[in-house]
């Protein structure tokens, strides 16, 4: 599985570009702040109001605004500015700049849940849930930057189709070798190993809408999760899949009892009850404020990242996603900002990429 750590340790966007360009004269970065609204002369964008404490500032642009808030904060400060649905906007008394009845809308995420398996050999990351080991854990990542703590310990992936008809793989897997929640409350009592599975191109849809004129009150997020009939089909082939590889005989050294979903869930009735209880985001929200052609009616953003209809304003972030990518977000999202950082600084895009994909000759007949 490929991970962005570096030196052993998580490698964010901030450690990776921002902190690097922190001593330029031309770089200030502002903390504590929250944009509240984006500056308009006309349809072009030549500044940000934001409040930093109470006090109330503008950045002005000489060139251009850039947008990098993420799927929930560009619709809900977009709007705030008076670009999105004009109706929404004029219902909260918010004047209208542009109408982009797109903006807030498409908004997607991956749902995955856990398939826990006691194992029968003490192997597994069990053994270092105790103080002792966790103080060991951190002991030599502190000193030597390596070990078990140098790592998310998603080491295997792994991407499936679900049923025939499906061109590509449309379910992932994350293997873990502990049975345990991603907020570490959910630790079972036991040695055990799980696999993370879920669809990864949802037809569900949802939105980001505002609740008021006041930028500090949380838009209202409605993700609309499991509303499409297929939605459902995927998730229970996710779990008799899944079910299916744990029996194999590669597992049978370590396979024990099922922790969870438990053998007696087997029937659509029985597991639908069960996605319903133990069903998680993967936190990948994206696509809300959709790339596309101008006579896309739903689409923000053009193919170069600028917003349609206006001037000096872009958006480089998950959210300009048309759709929702089939694995997870993170460098397809740095790869977004790079591309924007090309057209921005006016560079030639680079050719088009020859690489070649697998496609199994008998996708349309056959799962497998």
């Amino acid at each position: 599985m490929d991970m962005t750590v570096k030196d052993g340790m998580r490698w964010s966007a901030a450690n990776a570009y921002l902190k690097p360009a922190m001593t330029r004269s031309n770089l200030r970065v502002r903390t504590h702040a929250l944009a509240t609204k984006i500056l308009f002369e006309g349809t072009r964008a030549v500044g940000v109001r934001y409040l930093q404490g109470s006090v109330e500032r503008e950045a002005r642009a000489r060139r251009e605004v850039i947008l990098s808030g993420g799927p929930i904060n560009c619709p809900q400060l977009l709007k705030l500015s008076g670009i999105g649905p004009a109706e929404e906007l004029r219902s909260l008394g918010i004047e209208v700049v542009h109408h982009l009845p797109g903006v807030g809308e498409n908004l997607q995420d991956h749902l995955e849940f856990y398939f826990q398996v006691a194992c029968t050999q003490p192997i597994t990351l069990y053994s270092w849930q105790g103080l002792i080991g966790k103080g060991a854990i951190w002991a030599r990542w502190l000193l030597l930057r390596d070990g078990l703590g140098a790592t998310n310990h998603f080491e295997t992936c792994g991407f499936i189709r679900s049923r025939p008809g499906i061109r590509y793989p449309n379910i992932q897997y994350h293997f873990l070798p502990l049975a345990a929640t991603y907020d570490g409350k959910g630790l079972a009592s036991e040695h055990g190993f799980q696999a993370h599975v879920g669809p990864m191109r949802s037809k569900s849809r949802g939105f980001v809408r505002l609740r008021s004129r006041d930028p500090r009150d949380p838009p209202r997020i409605q993700f609309n999760y499991m509303s499409h009939e297929d939605d459902w089909t995927e998730m229970r082939a996710c779990l008799r899949l899944t079910r299916e590889i744990f029996a194999q005989q590669a597992f049978d050294p370590y396979r024990g009892r099922e922790i969870q979903p438990g053998a007696d869930v087997d029937t659509d009735e029985t597991i639908d009850a069960f996605i319903r209880d133990k069903v998680e985001s993967a936190y990948h929200p994206s696509c809300s404020c959709k790339m596309g052609s101008g006579l896309d009616p739903t689409a923000v953003v053009d193919p170069t990242t600028r917003v349609i209809g206006l001037q000096n304003l872009r958006v480089a972030d998950s959210s300009i996603m048309p759709s929702i990518t089939t694995g997870n977000l993170n460098a397809p999202t740095i790869m977004i900002a790079e591309k924007a950082a090309d057209h921005i600084l006016g560079r030639s895009p680079p050719a088009a990429s020859t690489a070649s994909y697998y496609v199994a000759e008998n996708w349309r007949t056959a799962q497998r």
